[in-house]
């Protein structure tokens, strides 16, 4: 909105909004500071209408963990579904300061579909009390039509065609794939699903899955900036994507937005994201990485994600698996997702998130580092 103020009144001197570096600082303070604005009012909100965490944990095998919930005691009655507040303050700041194009509008459509689908979740969550929440098939169908229809649309779009048409991998100058449509658009949704999936289940320890969302966010700033600068791409010979840049504020939207939500998230958390935040964020991490032509350099920045996803992966493959052969299933991990096997091993909540943050900053350096070594 700022932006077209700008174009609508030129003798007012506020050229600088036409800057995305200008505007992207902007949108990154105008997030921080309307999460602190409307936080404790969000958060009142959702204890008002009784939007809290009292079901018990589940381990892999779907029964009750006691150690878990044990664990867990003390974060039972804290309000759930903070998601909206980071989706309101993300909705609200892109609107002031970034231009509207079509790169903003399908991320912002993923992040709105995803967070309506993690709403429905949560709400199954929290009045019936079981953690179950709305069926995986439901979550499934709706994240795969999201993510293959923007698939589909890429390639249907001549300017966005070779996004999904040509595979492009870190490490390397050129396309390891040209004019493979059909894998293109599998990569694409399976990068947003994926992605979506992943942050989901991190969320499981005070500002563990916001933390890690931020550090991702901060490698996707420096991304979407670098792709739609043609001198700087064609320096790291990277793709270059026009209109990317304005996925630079949203990016710095998002970056306020869960430093915002950090504050009241973090140990001990006044409220959790719920699914209807770690679905819409992850799922805006893939879109963006999509539309950058670098879904691969997400997987690295998000090692945290690839490996929390893995281990439930796993764990739940070779439970299946033995329990077939032997007739008892056995684990892997302690339990799965990875953050909670390091929690059975005796780490404390706050070291095993310190540690993930340290961990997920090894990646973004070397999601980073792929920009050089080429």
């Amino acid at each position: 909105m700022l932006y077209r103020l700008s174009e609508l009144f030129p003798q007012v001197p506020w050229s600088v909004f036409k800057y995305v570096t200008f505007r992207s600082a902007g949108a990154a303070v105008t997030a921080l500071l309307l999460s602190w604005i409307l936080g404790p009012r969000v958060i009142a909100w959702l204890r008002d209408l009784r939007f809290r965490q009292e079901y018990r944990p589940k381990d892999v095998r779907g029964g009750e963990d006691p150690a878990a919930a044990a664990a867990d005691l003390a974060k039972r009655g804290t309000p759930t579904m903070g998601g909206i507040l980071i989706v309101l303050v993300l909705d609200i700041t892109v609107f002031l300061w970034a231009r509207p194009n079509t790169m903003v509008l399908l991320t912002m459509l993923s992040l709105l579909v995803l967070a309506f689908l993690g709403f429905y979740d949560d709400w199954l969550k929290v009045t019936k009390q079981d953690a179950g929440g709305a069926k995986s098939r439901l979550k499934l169908v709706v994240q795969t039509t999201l993510a293959f229809g923007i698939g589909i649309y890429l390639w249907m779009r001549p300017s966005t065609r070779v996004l999904v048409s040509d595979i492009q991998v870190p490490f390397l100058k050129e396309p390891l794939l040209i004019g493979v449509p059909i894998l293109g658009i599998l990569l694409a949704g399976l990068t947003i699903i994926g992605s979506s999936n992943a942050v989901n289940l991190t969320d499981g320890m005070d500002g563990l899955a916001i933390g890690c969302t931020l550090i991702v966010a901060v490698v996707m700033l420096i991304l979407t900036y670098l792709a739609d600068n043609v001198k700087l791409a064609a320096y790291l010979q990277i793709p270059h994507v026009r209109e990317t840049s304005e996925l630079t504020v949203v990016c710095a939207a998002l970056i306020g937005a869960c430093l915002g939500f950090l504050w009241f998230n973090c140990h001990p958390a006044e409220v959790f994201m719920g699914d209807t935040g770690s679905l819409a964020l992850g799922g805006t991490l893939g879109i963006m990485a999509v539309l950058i032509h670098q879904p691969f350099v997400l997987m690295i920045a998000g090692g945290v994600f690839v490996a929390e996803a893995l281990s439930v992966m796993l764990q739940v493959g070779w439970f299946k698996y033995t329990r077939k052969k032997y007739g008892e299933g056995r684990r892997i991990f302690r339990m799965s997702p990875l953050h909670h096997h390091f929690q059975k091993l005796g780490w404390k909540e706050s070291k095993v998130v310190t540690r993930f943050y340290i961990a997920g900053i090894l990646c973004a350096v070397m999601a980073l580092s792929t920009l050089k070594i080429r």
